[in-house]
């Protein structure tokens, strides 16, 4: 995760808006970035993620215990939080 962001503010931010644990919400981020890491980059330095490849890569990972609403619920809180801090966007 960027240095930008303050992962406990990150995960609070969440868990206040989501039916999930702290510990719950780490595990999906993390295998969010590693998800994100692998992806291929374009010659900008962005990454192009399909959201229900995401979702599909998370909910297949072993220590992932969450329903697929949550989840989603969970990476869409995550680009909520990173958008209003001026982090990210999405690209049409």
């Amino acid at each position: 995760m960027s240095e930008q962001i303050n992962e406990q503010e990150l995960v609070q931010y969440i868990a206040e808006r989501a039916q999930a644990k702290p510990e719950e919400i780490r595990t999906v981020l993390k295998h969010e970035e590693a998800f994100i890491n692998d992806a291929h980059k374009s010659a900008k330095g962005e990454v192009d993620i399909d959201g229900d490849e995401l979702v599909d890569y998370v909910l297949s990972r072993p220590d992932v215990q969450l329903d697929e609403l949550t989840v989603e619920t969970i990476l869409e809180l995550e680009m909520e939080y990173l958008m209003d801090k001026g982090l990210a966007g999405y690209v049409d």
